[in-house]
């Protein structure tokens, strides 16, 4: 419940019916609980840590200890819904890597889990005796003196009784007098219990809750989570490549091997023509299947790397290509594939529209950037948009933290540059 809440409900005349002095009741309750669980591992792991710190094994300890404020943390979040919030996020991210190690340097440097230890650390020495102070003076203490005649009827023999341990009360209507006492201190500490936990809620969710420590956290998760789409994207295009190149191909490579031999087997006729027929179905579907296979990620870039597909796109264009790469090593996969979707489609594009007779692509890799150059001697006048398909691609290799730039003047020349910022990898070429 946010504190704002508390006073609205507080300026209502049916508060004390409302279930708002049992939440925070429990929710004060159940802070002093808790801090009484926390203070005995946190006081041990100290106490061992420090004393085994001679030995260097108690390094260790006093290094695991800052983690105790995660679960901490994690409690607390849930102890915010007694006070009527919904389920909150944890302010904690998730790392780029698997593994323990990876988790354990992450979490050391987020300042979410520094966080969560102060917060445990208050919640252990400070906040816990506030927490069952309050709940002494506006529940315990009231409901002491509402017991007073039961007391006294049970242990005094219905002739006297102790009041909190300070006084002593002698007679019935005594006793019934404190019991009333004790009715109205209830109810006063009721109107209290709610501000006091509104502001206890509101100091947790300031301490433990994500209070975002700037864009470049979520601008570096978000890049990460990109490239992780996009190697999402480069693992699936590599699996249907290979499905289509294992199972459909084969299949129609059988198949046209089989009309093949009936169509030699078979006499001449009506029979023959369409078995010839098939058979150049069969071979044209075939090709078709080649092209599609190649176009949605090729063996060749696959299994030999970049500088070999860009070859052989080369080969295949229908304007002729002069190249001049440098790139003998291999680069991780996204980066390959980037790269080369963008040689292929400028090629096809200066196939179709530029009118060029003669194309180029150069390339290398310098100051840990990938950089590529397509140039024509054509038209000019191209542009990103307008059907080219350079506009996803674009978008494409921003994603890799990339740029892509594009110079055609009316008239010619055209130049393409792509430049990614990447590193050489162990993959064998």
């Amino acid at each position: 419940m946010h504190p704002q809440n508390v006073w609205q409900a507080l300026s209502g005349p049916r508060y004390l019916l409302s279930s708002w002095p049992w939440r925070s009741a429990g929710y004060l309750l159940s802070g002093a609980a808790a801090g009484v669980v926390v203070l005995v591992p946190v006081t041990l792991a100290v106490v061992l840590g420090s004393a085994l710190s001679l030995v260097a094994v108690g390094l260790p300890l006093l290094a695991l200890t800052a983690l105790t404020g995660l679960p901490v943390g994690a409690m607390e979040r849930a102890r915010l819904r007694l006070m009527g919030r919904a389920a909150l996020p944890g302010p904690h991210r998730r790392p780029a890597e698997p593994g323990l190690w990876s988790w354990l340097t992450f979490r050391y440097r987020e300042p979410a889990t520094w966080r969560e230890f102060a917060y445990a650390l208050l919640l252990a020495t400070v906040l816990w005796p506030l927490d069952a102070l309050a709940l002494a003076a506006c529940v315990a203490v009231p409901l002491s003196l509402m017991s007073t005649p039961a007391v006294m009827h049970v242990y005094g023999n219905g002739e006297e009784a102790r009041v909190v341990k300070e006084w002593t009360v002698t007679g019935r209507p005594e006793a019934v007098a404190v019991a009333a006492v004790g009715l109205v201190l209830l109810a006063l500490g009721g109107y209290f219990l709610g501000p006091l936990a509104g502001a206890r809620a509101a100091l947790t969710r300031l301490l433990i809750l994500d209070r975002d420590d700037g864009p470049g956290d979520r601008v570096t998760e978000l890049t990460r989570s990109r490239m992780r789409l996009v190697d999402a994207f480069e693992a699936e295009r590599r699996r249907i490549e290979r499905d289509l190149h294992d199972g459909a191909q084969q299949r129609i490579v059988a198949l046209t091997m089989t009309l093949g031999l009936a169509r030699l087997d078979a006499p001449p006729g009506p029979l023959a023509d369409q078995l010839t027929k098939a058979h150049q179905e069969a071979g044209q579907a075939l090709a078709e299947l080649r092209e599609l296979i190649h176009g949605i990620h090729p063996k060749v870039l696959a299994d030999y790397g970049l500088e070999a597909a860009v070859c052989d796109a080369a080969d295949r264009s229908a304007t002729p290509v002069d190249l001049d790469l440098a790139l003998p090593g291999r680069f991780p996969e996204a980066v390959e594939a980037a790269a080369y979707f963008v040689v292929r489609e400028a090629l096809a594009n200066i196939a179709k529209h530029s009118g060029a007779s003669r194309a180029e692509v150069s390339g290398g890799h310098a100051a840990g950037r990938l950089f590529l150059e397509i140039r024509d001697d054509g038209r000019g006048g191209a542009r990103t948009g307008g059907g080219t398909g350079l506009t996803g691609l674009a978008d494409r290799v921003s994603v890799l933290d990339g740029r892509l730039a594009l110079s055609s003047p009316t008239g010619g020349p055209t130049l393409l540059r792509v430049e990614i910022p990447c590193e050489w990898t162990d993959r064998s070429a």
